[in-house]
């Protein structure tokens, strides 16, 4: 009887200590992780900007399988783009077809505003929902719990990175990032992450010019296990 007793105590004072050094970051980085294990799910990414601004996104619609491809869909005002990837490999439609990512980065020589190498920076920087959100998680300063989210506040390195294209280890310069901060939140049901959104503001100094940003994404996550991605063959012979 004591024995047992004593048992049961111990498990309870163990089963305590872990509750206490589980916090809501891990939680997050958990139901991100359990995310990521799927065969596959889909997403769309919303951004809100102040009426002024003079570059609007549109949704940026996504889906993705476990060791697979990956296909993106990209709207910017009357313009809108697709692009697939697999693993590092990579390949943007353009006006003239289907180009892999080291194609798209050739600078055409005009000067100015390149599109297509444009998107190609985003699709070689872009990371899939799990990946992003185990991220942004990391670059929390702390995360609290309440009744239907985890949200907090972003380091200022945390928001210096989602307020360009550029991910920390690619290399280069990247644009001059002031005045940064921002803030993130999550929605985790039955142990898997569903929604999250994160707000961004700072000044990015590009080429010499500043420019304030202050924008929200919205990540909706939804088929899980149930999507379904055609990849045609000539874009599959682009990934190879």
């Amino acid at each position: 009887m004591e024995k047992n007793l004593l048992f049961g105590t111990m498990a309870l004072l163990a089963g305590s200590l872990m509750a206490a050094d589980y916090s809501p970051k891990d939680d997050v980085k958990k139901a991100a992780a359990a995310l990521g294990s799927q065969t596959n799910y889909t997403w769309q990414a919303t951004v809100e900007v102040p009426a002024d601004s003079p570059f609007k996104p549109g949704p940026t619609d996504g889906k993705t399988e476990k060791g697979g491809y990956t296909t993106l869909s990209f709207s910017f005002g009357d313009n809108s783009t697709e692009a697939v990837t697999r693993g590092t490999n990579g390949a943007v439609k353009t006006d003239d077809g289907w180009k892999t990512l080291a194609e798209a980065l050739k600078d055409n020589g005009d000067g100015g505003f390149n599109p297509t190498m444009f998107i190609a920076r985003v699709v070689q920087n872009y990371r899939v929902p799990a990946v992003e959100a185990a991220s942004l998680a990391d670059d929390a300063k702390e995360l609290k719990k309440d009744t239907n989210s985890i949200s907090g506040d972003l380091t200022e390195a945390g928001a210096k990175e989602f307020l360009t294209f550029r991910r920390r280890g690619n290399g280069g310069d990247g644009p001059t990032v002031t005045n940064a901060k921002g803030s993130v939140k999550f929605w985790v049901k039955d142990g898997k992450l569903v929604k999250y959104q994160y707000h961004v503001q700072g000044t990015v100094n590009f080429n010499g010019d500043d420019h304030d940003v202050d924008r929200t994404t919205t990540v909706e996550i939804k088929d899980v296990n149930t999507t379904k991605i055609v990849v045609a063959d000539d874009v599959k012979k682009k990934l190879q």
